[in-house]
């Protein structure tokens, strides 16, 4: 192949480039094994699942690092695990993280909840604030994070700020970018140390498989790795093989769901049985020019807020009937779900309100399914309400 660079569909298909030989396999095998044969007396580092190096652990790792343009990447059990093996990889006693105030609530409650038994302060601001970034910073500051977009209000975060306070300041800066997947929202790209993303989510796509993963520098990659090892938290290696086999569609399936998504906001903004839609991809969105130079795509994601409150959308929620009421998202099918009860459940509805949740309000994963089929679903549900 010439020495252009190869596109982000043939990435997700075939990882790294290289000739094919007679007899190989199209498709790589399961190594559904957790250990293998060492050499006697060779100091060489052995093959164990848990360490994360078996074949299928490091095929797909080598695929992901490429599509989001990384020098490494490492797999783990989950997006959550990915979140907190990142953090602690950059992250001591007495450091100092400055974090987006819009960010999941499961990371949230992380932050909250348990980095303050490892000495580690949290200090959150509002990113669409650009000087709240630089006086948020102190002398033990060592890691900046944040969420783009948003899960589930749909908010774009610019990095242009806040990669150059990191940059000025010698320190990391951490970037969730799950709802985007590589496809449309490459954070390196931009200026971020580390990516975190949900593997369980558009990178798998068939909501069979939990992972999560790291991508980033060599460096911060061996110290996530370490950290895995030593909590136990890799993915084992038929999920693996899962995920490369999902990862092969993964641009197909994001046009796809990017096209069913702008069709369904730009439906719902018009149904008087909806108070608001947060999606991107609207120019009513308060980041829509933002997203548009930013994000390749508006994504799958759209929040929905029903008039009438948690009654009205929970009869909405039980007259669907191609949509499913579920957690997670991302999949080839499409899903609903309640942040109240789910994402942020424990916090008040005034708190909710505060980040931009109200009650009513929903959070819709467009699948690949025919677009008008979706739209008429929703519809027959929205009559009810």
């Amino acid at each position: 192949m010439n020495d252009s660079q190869p596109g982000r569909s043939t990435v997700a298909v075939h990882g790294p480039l290289g000739r094919h030989h007679p007899n190989e396999p199209v498709v790589q095998p399961v190594f559904q094994s957790t250990t293998y044969v060492a050499e006697v007396g060779a100091e060489r580092e052995v093959l164990y699942e848990r360490y994360g190096n078996t074949p299928n652990q490091l095929a797909v790792a080598r695929k992901y690092a490429l599509l989001e343009g990384a020098e490494a990447a490492v797999f783990v059990a989950s997006g959550m695990a990915a979140t907190a093996m990142a953090h602690l990889a950059v992250l001591r006693p007495g450091d100092r993280l400055v974090a987006s105030r819009w960010i999941y609530g499961g990371t949230r409650r992380l932050f909250d909840e348990e980095f303050g038994r490892f000495g580690i302060s949290v200090t959150y601001v509002d990113p669409d604030q650009p000087r709240a970034w630089r006086k948020a910073l102190t002398r033990n500051t060592r890691a900046v994070f944040f969420e783009s977009p948003v899960n589930p209000t749909m908010r774009v975060v610019d990095p242009k700020t806040v990669v150059q306070i990191c940059r000025e300041q010698g320190v990391a800066l951490l970037v969730d970018s799950t709802f985007a997947s590589p496809i449309n929202f490459r954070p390196i790209e931009h200026g971020a140390d580390v990516v975190i993303t949900s593997g369980t989510k558009y990178l798998n796509g068939h909501s069979d498989v939990t992972a999560g993963v790291v991508a980033g520098t060599q460096s911060v990659i061996d110290e996530v790795t370490r950290l895995a090892r030593l909590w136990g938290s890799t993915l084992n290696s038929h999920s693996a093989w899962l995920l490369d086999r999902g990862m092969k569609t993964l641009e197909l399936r994001v046009e796809r769901q990017n096209a069913n998504g702008l069709a369904i906001a730009q439906w719902a903004s018009q149904h008087p049985a909806i108070a608001a839609v947060h999606y991107p991809g609207l120019p009513s969105h308060p980041d829509h020019e933002l997203a548009s130079r930013l994000l390749s795509g508006f994504g799958g994601m759209v929040g929905l807020v029903i008039k009438g409150g948690p009654e009205a959308a929970e009869r909405f929620l039980r007259r669907l009937e191609i949509v499913a009421h579920a957690p997670s998202l991302a999949g080839v099918e499409s899903l609903v779900s309640e942040p109240r009860l789910t994402s942020h459940k424990g916090m008040s509805a005034e708190a909710r309100a505060a980040m931009g949740i109200p009650d009513g309000y929903v959070r819709l994963s467009a699948g690949i399914e025919n677009a008008a089929d979706l739209i008429a679903d929703l519809r027959h549900a929205l009559d009810g309400v």
